[in-house]
């Protein structure tokens, strides 16, 4: 094998860059994880396609180079061999049946020390929880180990493999300027897994690389989110999304351990008496945006107050005021235009590739961020160059021209990439400013109907995975959530902005009741957790029986993981959980008018917000 890594190394920094350009930060958990030397296998997580090997690559503790598999026929051509080999892809020979010919390539990396880095779950995959993992991770090690002991010579390197986890989580995974965590486990040694593996008893081979199977997807499944369905996820996002408005206000160190507590409340269906309705809310007004693209986080930083209701009977001056904040607001855009105007302009190529990119892939969600990233990649390539050429022509060639172009080029780039975040969003909130007024005064005749308005209130989920094993898939879905035959065609603001702004409010009522009843119910009240959770903040029972009857390695019951509600509540206000702000309504109150039992009739809107001056929001759940 080649030690040259010329071609990797370019791939490397191109990713890098891509990555760079696409999400706004790579948070690297547990670096220290991994060893700075000697054998390796990398075992990632593989939920948004091409984007987790760049992710992985670019971002990889001190530098190592990571070794992909390939198929072995594509070694045959001379040059193609060159190429693979250089840019650190190792052959298997997915044919055979003899483990040490399938693995002969990965047994040269790790005895040269090198880093071989696999995706255990076998495809790319956009599901509620991690759906299978693979045995070929653990062969590979056990088969190495094996192998090792056998040709001591062959090793440049004698230090034993190891195997170390890593979980690529995604804050929203198919979106421009989110974030990624990727946190690294504890390396796992081969020391009790290789006895059992090396014994030559019938059958001992394949069971310990089950164990060993089964320790890598434990440390993958409490490192990632894990939902039992689709629901339960959607609902757990929207509370969140509810609880820390802000996008960016959630510790990347915290992310992980606070979606899963709200995935693990959200699956406790006895928490409350109002579970359901509580769910029920989240989950229409997730709905609402997904259908409409607009977030949480913009609905509730607009400057919008309760005078905008057009039910409201304010004189015509107090409306004008209220167009005077959307306007200031678009102006405080427009002020600050300038300084990026020029940037915008000369990439916008790359945003409208990169929007049509993830036009052509609209139900394969793994897909969207990786084709954005790719068709702007491509323009970035030929824009920055022919910038390039053009400054460096203007210096007549020069060296010094070259090197004045070159930085010129690259600060360039860096400038926009620090403006592109607040500019973006600021962006994003007058666009939804405007769609909300056109909304609110729009005649309430123009309103979506209800039973139109049905498609809108469930969530779309994305369609099943043909490369997923069915005989491991836990994940039910309900048939009220199958996805439509056709993608939904996005309603007009002045329609279903009303029902958007409605269904906010009720969400928010139903969050800040569920969460009081919780907080209300005493040292008693316990909820679901998940085991890794329950042994940091709960306790754990071994008293839950297993789905099918027969537990982990043959046992008739599994372990059950439990919180106090009073813990999960605390833990959440003690990472920035907004409780209190929920507890007061929406902030503003500018939605609060527009629950249809006060609304008047079409065109009337002589004496629909009368009593709403005076009406003083109680969470529901001081009543129960």
């Amino acid at each position: 094998m080649s030690d040259s890594k010329s071609l990797h190394r370019v791939i490397r920094r191109l990713a890098g860059w891509a990555v760079w350009s696409f999400f706004t930060e790579v948070h690297v958990i547990g670096g220290e994880n991994v060893p700075t030397e000697g054998p390796i296998i990398v075992t990632a997580t593989h939920h948004n396609m091409m984007l987790d090997p760049a992710v992985l690559s670019s971002t990889f503790p001190h530098r190592r180079i990571l070794h992909y598999w390939s198929k072995a026929s594509l070694f045959a051509n001379p040059v193609l061999k060159y190429i693979l080999y250089s840019s650190g892809n190792i052959p298997v020979d997915r044919k055979s049946k003899d483990r040490q010919v399938l693995f002969k390539g990965t047994f040269q990396a790790l005895a040269n020390g090198y880093a071989v880095a696999l995706f255990p779950e076998g495809t790319s995959y956009t599901e509620p929880r991690i759906m299978q993992v693979k045995d070929g991770a653990a062969y590979a090690a056990l088969e190495y180990t094996k192998w090792s002991q056998e040709n001591p010579e062959q090793l440049k390197i004698g230090t034993p493999v190891m195997i170390v986890p890593a979980a690529i989580v995604y804050t929203n995974k198919s979106k421009y300027r989110s974030d990624v965590i990727m946190e690294f486990g504890r390396p796992i040694t081969m020391d009790d897994y290789k006895e059992q593996y090396l014994s030559g008893v019938e059958g001992s081979a394949r069971s310990a690389a089950k164990r060993l199977t089964a320790t890598i997807e434990r440390e993958l499944i409490d490192a990632t989110v894990n939902a039992p369905d689709w629901d339960t996820l959607y609902a757990a996002r929207m509370a969140r999304d509810l609880l820390w408005e802000d996008e960016g206000s959630i510790d990347l160190d915290d992310f992980v351990t606070i979606s899963q507590t709200l995935v693990d409340l959200f699956s406790t269906k006895d928490a409350t008496p109002n579970f359901s309705a509580v769910r029920r809310n989240l989950l229409e007004y997730y709905s609402l945006l997904q259908s409409t693209n607009l977030t949480n986080s913009v609905l509730s930083s607009l400057p919008l107050p309760r005078s905008l209701d057009p039910n409201h009977p304010t004189p015509l001056p107090s409306r004008l005021l209220t167009l005077s904040i959307l306007v200031s607001d678009t102006l405080a855009v427009l002020i600050r235009l300038p300084f990026f105007f020029f940037p915008l302009i000369v990439h916008m190529p790359v945003y409208v590739m990169g929007r049509l990119g993830a036009s052509l892939v609209e139900h394969e969600e793994e897909t969207q961020a990786q084709n954005k990233v790719v068709f702007g990649l491509l323009f970035l390539l030929m824009i920055y160059p022919a910038t390039f050429w053009l400054l460096w022509a203007f210096f007549w060639y020069t060296s010094t021209g070259a090197l004045v172009s070159f930085v010129t080029v690259w600060l360039f780039a860096f400038y926009h990439n620090k403006l592109i975040n607040d500019n973006y969003q600021r962006l994003k909130r007058v666009i939804a400013a405007w769609r909300v007024l056109v909304g609110v005064w729009a005649p309430k005749r123009w309103e979506l109907p209800l039973a139109a308005l049905s498609q809108y209130t469930t969530p779309q989920i994305p369609p099943e995975n043909p490369w997923i094993d069915k005989n491991k898939a836990t994940v039910k879905s309900s048939p009220a959530q199958e996805p439509p035959a056709k993608s939904r065609r996005r309603p007009s603001s002045r329609r279903i902005m009303r029902h958007v702004l409605r269904a906010r409010g009720e969400a928010v009522k139903a969050l800040a009741s569920f969460l009081h009843q919780l907080e209300s119910a005493g040292d008693g009240k316990k909820v679901e957790a998940s085991i890794h959770l329950a042994k940091l903040y709960g306790w754990v029972d071994d008293v839950k029986p297993s789905i099918d009857g027969v537990g982990e390695n043959g046992a008739a019951d599994e372990v059950a993981g439990w919180r106090s509600t009073k813990e999960v509540i605390a833990f959440l206000r003690k990472r920035g959980a907004k409780i209190a702000t929920l507890e007061h309504g929406i902030q503003g109150d500018w939605a609060a008018a527009l629950s249809s039992e006060e609304e008047g009739t079409a065109g009337d809107d002589s004496d629909a917000g009368d009593k709403d001056d005076d009406m003083v929001w109680v969470p529901s759940g001081a009543h129960e």
